[in-house]
């Protein structure tokens, strides 16, 4: 049996327990799907050697969840860019209330950056690569994911 002044050391202890377990139980995860089957026409063309190395750094497969418009609305995103060159990009993108899209995508190059852009329906949609993410920027529907290069 506890003694009292035990009891009282206790109090903070579990109060500052269950806060935590009640947090995580509350914190929405996004559930990830099994990717889609890749588009029948998908032709992954190698970067031109003379391409500067951050520009053919684009080049693959990417994937990412994340919340479009808050959290209550989760997407999943598979990015394949085909053929890059130093003007245009061609891209293949899934974005999960709609399935895939092909689209060509502009490069430019914004404070020593290389930038891949398009216009979708959820308005500029923005690439960059950061630290081995492609972070996709759609705007203005206010959501960035950050995508990891898949095999």
């Amino acid at each position: 049996m506890l003694h009292q002044k035990s009891r009282i050391h206790l109090v903070p202890v579990v109060t500052v327990a269950l806060a935590l377990v009640l947090t995580l139980a509350a914190t929405p995860t996004v559930a990830t799907a099994a990717a889609p089957s890749m588009p029948k026409d998908v032709q992954m063309v190698q970067p031109d050697p003379s391409l500067p190395e951050a520009l053919a750094a684009f080049s693959g497969k990417w994937e990412g969840s994340g919340y479009h418009c808050g959290p209550t609305f989760p997407i999943q995103m598979f990015i394949i860019v085909e053929k890059i060159t130093k003007e245009k990009v061609g891209l293949y993108v899934f974005y999960s209330p709609i399935g895939w899209n092909r689209r060509e995508a502009n490069v430019t190059i914004e404070d020593g950056e290389y930038k891949l852009w398009y216009i979708s329906f959820a308005g500029r949609c923005e690439m960059m690569l950061r630290a081995n993410e492609l972070v996709y920027d759609a705007q203005p529907s206010w959501f960035t994911l950050g995508l990891k290069r898949v095999p």
